[in-house]
């Protein structure tokens, strides 16, 4: 529960924390490029007299609470890529109750109030009764394949007793990890000139195909349990006279369920193999892998339950728990306790029409430094 202290505080951030958000929202970050938000951060974090922060290989912002390389650690992150592949910067319009801007919900002002929520305790000295990572992870997005997540988890291992990444949402909290399988899928044929050599077989045409029958995949069905696919990207072609010699697509399937994700995998494997012939190759390549996670829900729950109460009382909601794919899969897979939380509220979250409301700020501030109070 919040003390009078840290409501002051909570109220008296808020053109600080906007500040920071405008500023980092703009700076391009697609998965594996996110050096300059890195850069950024360990600034901000300078300048309020925050020492001993450092950047990984997997570029990784990561500031230690008593950290003594033995003790039991919980993390609290957010990550610093965006789904967009903007290398340019990215554009902020300010309005009366909101910011636009793409990725300003998902991941900027989550982690902008994560940051902000953290130095309230540094600077009134705290210590955390055992250690806290806060981490502005990397490449959470799309092909990123959680590398962020996936190092921290890899590097300190058994110290995790507890992991919460935060994103949008407000009142949510993911416990259940919807693992995914991400492929590069490349068909070739001889092709040739549309005329003069019609009836040859062209990727297009193959590459159709092979879409056709993905998307004839019953769905696996098992209660409680939900499973997705889609094709994302497609490509190929030469010209409107040339039968295409190459096409290419991006393809995943998803699921909250280990053993739905298994029989997808197969029904994928079966479509691919009944297009290969020898006029038309096919080439398959794992992009990306995401696990599904899930754990003992004893073990999980008394994280479950500190989170929903922290969001009953700041928000004066009711929690809602669902499945979603986020930074928490891969220490879930690992066993570990872990669970992502909503914070801010906005919409058009992997759109350019993306937007923050700026009224959600303060609770949001509220809920999260409330959340990491229990540690200190």
């Amino acid at each position: 529960m919040l003390n009078d202290k840290m409501e002051a505080y909570a109220a008296g951030c808020l053109e600080d924390l906007k500040k920071m958000i405008r500023e980092l929202a703009v700076i391009p970050a697609p998965s594996h490029s996110e050096d300059r938000r890195a850069a950024y951060i360990r600034r901000f974090l300078a300048r309020h007299g925050v020492t001993g922060v450092r950047t990984d290989e997997a570029k990784n912002v990561i500031w230690s609470f008593h950290d003594t390389g033995v003790n039991d650690l919980a993390v609290m992150m957010a990550h610093t890529d965006v789904v967009f592949p903007d290398t340019t910067p990215l554009p902020l319009i300010e309005e009366e109750d909101r910011y636009r801007c793409p990725g300003i919900t998902d991941d900027v002002a989550p982690l902008c109030i994560l940051l902000i929520s953290a130095l309230y305790f540094h600077q009134n000295g705290l210590r955390p009764r055992h250690g806290l990572l806060i981490v502005a992870d990397s490449c959470e997005e799309g092909l990123g394949n959680l590398e962020g997540s996936r190092r921290i988890v890899d590097a300190y291992g058994p110290r995790i007793k507890e992991f919460i990444t935060v994103e949008a949402d407000r009142n949510r909290i993911t416990d259940r990890a919807v693992g995914s399988r991400r492929y590069q899928v490349t068909v070739e044929t001889e092709g040739g000139h549309s005329y003069g050599c019609f009836g040859k077989r062209n990727a297009i045409q193959c590459l159709a195909s092979i879409i056709e029958a993905l998307y004839a995949i019953p769905v696996p069905e098992k209660p409680g349990t939900k499973t997705t696919y889609n094709v994302g990207v497609i490509s190929g072609g030469t010209s409107v006279n040339t039968i295409a010699q190459q096409a290419q697509m991006l393809f995943e399937f998803r699921s909250d369920d280990e053993e739905c994700l298994a029989r997808m995998e197969q029904a994928f494997s079966a479509v691919i193999a009944a297009h290969r012939s020898g006029d038309a190759r096919v080439a398959v390549r794992l992009l990306g892998e995401r696990p599904c996670g899930h754990i003992l829900s004893e073990k999980l729950h008394p994280l479950e339950d500190k989170v929903a109460r922290c969001i009953r009382e700041t928000l004066h909601e009711q929690p809602e728990f669902r499945s979603a794919s986020t930074d928490a899969n891969y220490p879930l897979s690992k066993g570990i306790p872990a669970v992502c939380m909503g914070s801010v509220e906005g919409y058009g979250c992997h759109t350019r029409q993306e937007y923050l409301l700026l009224s959600e700020l303060q609770p949001a501030v509220r809920m999260v430094m409330d959340v990491m109070s229990t540690y200190f």
